[in-house]
């Protein structure tokens, strides 16, 4: 035993003798260090992974990291958003690490249709929006956050709660649907902006020019809006857990001043007295009746908004997500109104194994839109001298006649007693597989689904206001279901040999939608507690439809690079709809764009201002096809008629057929030149464009006599259009230091006209009940041109009157053109005022659009002050055809104080007569003003707590912010805001809101 335990003792004693140098190769070791930036501050979240393994970590509130290897000589993968990433060798520990900023505009990857590039290899025009640009704004829409932030983009917002912005790429390229398709994560959707959660979204892409949007053909003649939401990280396995939440108020940009009671009982007695009419027994005193209701101030508040965001997201060895919830609860700024929003994310994306990646994007939310039925119009019409209620609490109204009392119904009354509410459930998703076939050849295949399913109810009661009598309870719902589907495939191939680099993408999609709806209404209940339509008595009615379209397309694409320096992009698509008839159901899309780095030449090495330099060309061709789902096909409606005293039925063919109808196309060709100098401190890009479009959708003039119906017209190939334009973008980081300044500004010039149109009878746009449409459409000039009379002052004198051409005719006093009238031009010399004396009055389209944001930052403390514009545009200001018209018993505002009432007295404001004998209030000049305005769009101030304080409290970050959207706005329009829509007219529009908001940004 002895021997036996000398001999193991011996043996061990050698073998660990033996063993002793492996073993210290292989155990394991401790690493530290620290990452900070060029100022020596520490950066918070860095990824530091061991090269060659997928052991790693982040930095904490320090800047600190810890992490063990077994390796004797460790490599660390240091890399960090904005900065340049790093391979550091370990030979000691601790390990001080110093990133240095990177330029974003050259390093990051943008994605454009069917894929990703880097943006330095980039050959079309493409603008990119991160997502701090617009987490922070106090707006419950992405859309309406987008405004002013990116050049050649101009987003008309609207305040009305749950509505989407209006979008126009490079101007309105057709008199049909000019929005841009909206892509979410490779599927194509429609009305998707509105119902994202901001906070979800990591970036936007626009696509502008046809050499980036013909891969989406005949979707693609408007710019396409790329939407990138997050997913989970990939690398380091960590998670994120994130809480943000906002309160708001939100209030009118600024409110139209109206008449007092005393003002307007005093225009309305000169007014019926110069109308021969008898002034109102009740107005004998005007002085006495004081100040009166303010109706604009009863129907508008102060409204908040709240907004609550949590979202988690993580990683595991082969899986990375991203779940998130949203509750957004908006009060409009008008009564009655609102807009509540319930969302959830869910993102994943899982490498099953070396050849295999899965992944799904799930949207879904339910919205719910009360709108009741208001009208800002009404309110501004309303009389001053009527109160809200009477002393029984009852909604008042008229109550003598309408010479005296007019006949507008109760504004608030109407506003909170009539119900509109529309309900939503909203599902957008897709999955996807990528399969790698072999070394840099990728199958992708995607499933998509977008489902929506809203119904609207409208319930207006019985109510006696006095003279304003609803004496029949009226109860009207609708339910709508539209399910979209489609189906990808990509195969895509990339290889680099030496100086050359090849990607190809192939693919084909489909994609088909159908809708349908139905519909009833019933007027009179036994019982208005049963809101329900089978308890309703009198006038049922009920309707329905079902319609769907459809698309089949096949695309590619080939990038090529020789050395970095010159690049080549060409693309092909062609598609077919169901939207056109046999023979014309398929068209063909291609673009080619190139770009000369020109920065990589000899000849500029020695020129050190530039680091980058890029010159792009372009050239695509992208269609339309909104333009109905059966045009090519005749109409036929069902109608019921007495034959022999026996109801008959027949199907009657109500719309022509067009079955030549083709694809409305456009051609665009892009030149720009995009710059980085200054050792990477400024950004420049310059795009100019033509773009044209043929073979634009127009209606068909049908005559009467064929039988088919005059209004419901099919669409014809007949009309052109073109816009052409520049675009500056520059972006600049004027101090790096502890103190961090940066600056954007982009500015772009557009020009729009109308080529050619069907007829040479121009069309009529614009119409808002006055017997006269505002605008038309014609050969020569901007589409949606202003048009009407041109005035030339007011008839100080009778015998003005009488040496002019002749206005209204006769010799009636009281019904006759006078003295106090407005003097209208007669154009043609004929000596008559008629409709050949209508002419062109203004432009809604701007010319110009422009955006200007610094953005600052210091020792945990950020501001940014965002301004916004546009110019070059005009607005009809349809409120004044009424408020300012001094013909009926109706407010009016305070212009008016400025009326006519002697010679000399006005030479702009006309006189008050009852029923205007000389139409003064027809369309012209007088209700045409300048459109340009500059906004402070956004300042918001934040401070982003210290680590050190963070920590303590086991937080990862912690910011706060105050913001106000829509500060001030510097215009000389006189309406309630200047953003009233592409067309330019200001009807009853509800206005965009000025927002205070406060928030906080939670990272757990």
């Amino acid at each position: 035993m002895k021997k036996f335990l000398l001999n193991f003792l011996l043996t061990g004693s050698l073998m660990a003798w033996i063993l002793l140098p492996v073993a210290a190769q292989t155990s394991s070791r401790s690493i530290t260090g620290k990452v900070a930036d060029v100022n020596g501050d520490p950066l918070i979240g860095v990824s530091v992974v061991l090269k060659g393994t997928s052991s790693g970590t982040i930095t904490d509130f320090s800047g600190s990291f810890t992490l063990t290897s077994n390796s004797s000589n460790p490599v660390l993968l240091v890399s960090y958003v904005g900065y340049t990433t790093q391979e550091v060798v370990v030979k000691s520990s601790p390990v001080n690490i110093v990133l240095t900023e990177t330029s974003e505009q050259l390093e990051e990857v943008v994605v454009v249709g069917y894929g990703t590039q880097r943006k330095k290899d980039l050959t079309g025009s493409v603008s990119v929006i991160k997502s701090d640009e617009l987490t922070s704004l106090p707006v419950p829409s992405i859309s309406d956050a987008m405004q002013g932030r990116a050049a050649g983009v101009q987003v008309i917002s609207s305040g009305t709660p749950g509505s989407d912005a209006t979008f126009r790429i490079r101007g309105t390229g057709t008199i049909n649907d000019s929005n841009p398709l909206v892509v979410i994560d490779g599927v194509p959707v429609s009305g998707g902006l509105n119902q994202l959660n901001m906070d979800d979204v990591e970036s936007l892409q626009v696509l502008k020019d046809a050499s980036a949007t013909a891969i989406y053909g005949s979707r693609g003649a408007n710019g396409v809006v790329i939407v990138t939401t997050k997913r989970g990280t990939q690398g380091v396995e960590k998670s994120n857990l994130s809480f943000n939440y906002s309160y708001a108020l939100q209030q009118p940009t600024n409110v139209v001043e109206m008449l007092n009671a005393s003002q307007f009982a005093q225009l309305q007695n000169e007014m019926l007295t110069n109308g021969g009419q008898v002034p109102n027994p009740a107005f004998w005193d005007p002085q006495s009746l004081g100040v009166g209701t303010n109706w604009l101030g009863e129907i508008f508040r102060t409204a908040p908004m709240q907004n609550y965001s949590l979202s988690y997201s993580g990683n595991s060895e082969k899986t990375n997500y991203y779940i998130s919830g949203n509750v957004l609860n908006q009060e409009g700024i008008v009564i009655g109104t609102g807009f509540k929003r319930f969302s959830l994310q869910v993102n994943a994306d899982s490498k099953v194994n070396s050849w295999l990646k899965v992944g799904n994007t799930i949207l879904l939310n339910h919205d719910l839109k009360p709108s009741g039925s208001y009208s800002i119009q009404n309110a501004m019409l309303a009389l001053p001298t009527q109160p809200v209620k009477r002393s029984d609490g009852s909604y008042s109204g008229p109550v003598a006649q309408p010479i005296y009392d007019g006949d507008i119904e109760n504004p608030v009354g109407k506003a909170l007693t009539v119900e509109n509410l529309t309900s939503g459930y909203n599902l957008m998703g897709s999955v996807y597989a990528e399969l790698e076939l072999m070394k840099n050849l990728k199958f992708k295949t995607t499933y998509g689904l977008q489902a929506n399913f809203w119904d609207s109810r409208t319930w207006s009661p019985t109510y006696k206001w006095d003279t304003s009598i609803n004496s029949s309870a009226y109860l009207y719902q609708r339910y709508n279901k539209s399910i979209t589907w489609l189906w990808d495939n990509t195969l895509s191939y990339e290889k680099t040999i030496g100086d050359h680099r090849v990607g190809i993408m192939a693919g084909t999609s489909a994609q088909e939608n159908r809708n349908n709806y139905i519909n009833a209404s019933v007027k009179k209940f036994a019982s208005e507690t049963t809101q329900q339509l089978d308890n309703g008595i009198e006038q049922p009615t009920n309707g329905g439809n079902t319609s769907s379209w459809a698309l089949l397309s096949y695309m590619g694409r080939v990038n090529y690079s020789f050395a970095d320096k010159y690049l080549f992009t060409a693309t092909i698509r062609r598609d077919g709809s169901s939207r056109f008839g046999s023979g014309n159901k398929f068209g063909t899309f291609p673009s080619a764009s190139a770009a000369w780095r020109i920065s990589e030449e000899d000849f500029m090495r020695d020129i050190d201002i530039f680091d980058d330099v890029k010159v792009r060309a372009g050239y695509g061709v992208t269609g339309n096809q909104e333009i109905g789902n059966y045009s090519f096909a005749s109409s036929l409606n069902t109608y019921v008629y007495n034959f022999n005293n026996t109801i008959v039925s027949a199907v009657v063919p109500v719309v022509m057929p067009n079955p030549y109808v083709q694809w409305e196309r456009q051609k665009q060709g892009n030149i720009g030149i995009d710059a980085t100098l200054l050792n990477q401190r400024v950004d420049v890009s310059i795009d100019a464009y033509l773009k044209n479009t043929d073979k634009m959708l127009v209606p068909m003039v049908v005559p009467v006599s064929t039988g088919y119906s005059d209004i419901y017209v099919p669409s014809i190939n007949a009309g052109e259009m073109q816009n052409k334009g520049i675009e500056l973008t520059i972006n600049s980081r004027n101090l790096t230091g502890k103190l961090k300044w940066n600056t954007s500004f982009n500015i772009s010039f557009n020009q729009n006209k109308v080529i050619s149109i069907n007829d040479t009878i121009p069309m009529s746009s614009g119409s808002i009940g006055l017997n006269y449409n505002l605008a038309l459409i014609k050969a020569g000039l901007p589409v949606n041109t202003f048009y009407g009379f041109m005035t030339d002052g007011v008839f100080q004198t009778q015998e003005e009157v009488d040496n002019h051409a002749v206005q209204v005719p006769g010799n009636d006093p009281f019904n006759r053109t006078s003295a106090g009238d407005i003097r209208f031009k007669d154009l043609n010399n004929d000596g008559v005022i008629n409709d050949d004396d209508r002419t062109y009055l203004g432009n809604p389209n701007p010319t110009v659009i422009f955006a200007l944001n610094n953005t600052f930052a210091y020792k945990g403390f950020d501001l940014s002050i965002f301004l916004q514009g546009v110019a070059g545009n005009q607005i009809v200001n349809a409120n004044r055809f009424w408020s300012e018209a001094m013909a009926v018993a109706q407010n009016q505002t305070i212009a008016t104080l400025n009326r006519w009432n002697g010679e000399g007295s006005s030479n702009s404001v006309p006189r008050a007569i009852f029923n205007d004998p000389n139409k003064n209030t027809r369309p012209s000049d007088r209700f045409v003003e300048d459109g340009s305005y500059l906004r402070i769009k956004n300042i918001t101030l934040g401070y982003t707590m210290p680590a050190q304080i963070i920590q303590k409290i086991k937080l990862h970050s912690a910011r706060f912010y105050i913001s106000g959207q829509n500060i001030f706005t510097f215009t000389n329009y006189s309406g309630f805001d200047p953003e009233v829509g592409v067309n330019g007219i200001d009807n009853n529009v509800y206005p965009v809101t000025r927002t205070f908001t406060v928030g906080i940004n939670l990272g757990i």
